[in-house]
């Protein structure tokens, strides 16, 4: 059993397939995973980890994405996530999709190709786009791994 499978049955979640390394960007179901999660179980994920809620202000932000994006938490957490601290993904193809899973309650889940372009030379990454109408925060998990 992983720790992301413990940290689940611990939540009362129940267990879901785990990747052969763990917890990854593509895992299915993650979304109860990711909220149960302490700081250090995001701050060990090799992805970026941004949760905000339905006012669009984040509440997590993971260490792999502060190292990268080079925004440490204290500047983040807190602050609205499409207009501070990401306004480059403030579009039809994020922060849009976003709405309208919670103006109809829908659930996301969407891989996108993208580029990032705030405070550093353009990055392409993958974006995961991930909301459910039963969960406190949505996410968007950043994949820089080419």
């Amino acid at each position: 059993m992983t720790i992301a499978d413990a940290t689940l049955e611990k939540a009362g979640t129940g267990t879901v397939p785990a990747a052969e390394d763990g917890t990854d960007f593509s895992r299915e179901n993650i979304v109860p995973l990711l909220s149960v999660f302490s700081k250090q179980e995001l701050d060990a994920l090799d992805f970026g980890v941004i949760g905000f809620d339905k006012e669009t202000v984040v509440r997590q932000y993971n260490r792999f994405e502060s190292e990268c994006a080079g925004l440490a938490p204290e500047h983040v957490v807190g602050q609205r996530m499409f207009t501070s601290v990401a306004p480059c993904m403030n579009n039809f193809m994020v922060a849009q999709r976003f709405e309208d899973a919670l103006e109809n309650a829908t659930e996301l889940d969407a891989v996108i190709d993208y580029v990032l372009t705030l405070r550093m030379r353009p990055v392409k990454v993958r974006l995961r786009l991930l909301a459910r109408p039963d969960s406190e925060l949505r996410y968007v998990l950043v994949d820089r791994s080419g």
